[in-house]
């Protein structure tokens, strides 16, 4: 960085390591659709998600407002990551519930510090968090809890049924938990041995950008 501003390509890879030393067992997925917005980074933790929007030095506040519409309705914490052009001003631009991390350069290094901590988010809505989520993982979560297959039903049919029956915190670790196995490399050969043993075409997925999972000390 030959200047003292911070473009976001400066500051994901650093915040992926710092947020890996922070919370311990996580799994940070990138670029992640959500809504009519597209997360910056999604944080798996063992009973949470947390959606984590970046504005560098570069950016403007252009989007957030819609970007906080659909971050608020899919996590259960957000955080803004900031640099210092947006310091004075970023608590406008949020709901008090978000978290808000501030970057810096310090000797050509991005330098992070925690200006609140997030809290718990009132506007979750559990049925889009469990959208994240793709059919085999869905139909592992029916298993897991006993409940009927409903291959031939939509999934908006089958995330209710989910969210009907299992318990919410139960729920939030199982959501969890099929993150942090899911698996890029197979996901799309599950994807579609699930669409062949139920009469559905076959689907062919992007392959996502994702960090593997850091194991607790």
């Amino acid at each position: 960085m030959a200047d003292s501003v911070l473009y976001d390509k400066d500051i994901r890879e650093p915040l992926c390591f710092y947020l890996e030393e922070l919370f311990g067992k996580c799994r940070i997925f990138e670029e992640k659709r959500m809504g009519d917005s597209r997360a910056d980074m999604v944080m798996v933790l063992p009973c949470a998600l947390c959606g984590i929007e970046i504005k560098s030095d570069a950016d403007s506040y252009a989007r957030l407002s819609r970007q906080v519409k659909d971050y608020s309705a899919f996590f259960d914490f957000n955080y803004v990551v900031v640099g210092s052009t947006h310091v004075h001003h970023i608590k406008e631009h949020v709901p008090e519930e978000w978290g808000i991390i501030t970057v810096d350069n310090v000797e050509g290094q991005p330098d992070f510090y925690f200006l609140r901590q997030a809290s718990p988010n009132p506007g979750m809505r559990r049925e889009l968090k469990l959208s994240m989520l793709w059919r085999p993982e869905l139909a592992h979560i029916q298993e897991l809890n006993g409940l009927h297959k409903y291959p031939g039903k939509s999934k908006d049919f089958v995330r209710k049924y989910i969210i009907d029956s299992v318990q919410g915190v139960l729920l939030d670790k199982q959501i969890s938990d099929e993150l942090f196995e899911r698996d890029y490399d197979t996901i799309a050969e599950k994807i579609n041995t699930y669409r062949a043993e139920h009469g559905q075409k076959k689907h062919r997925r992007k392959r996502k950008r994702y960090r593997k999972v850091k194991a607790l000390n």
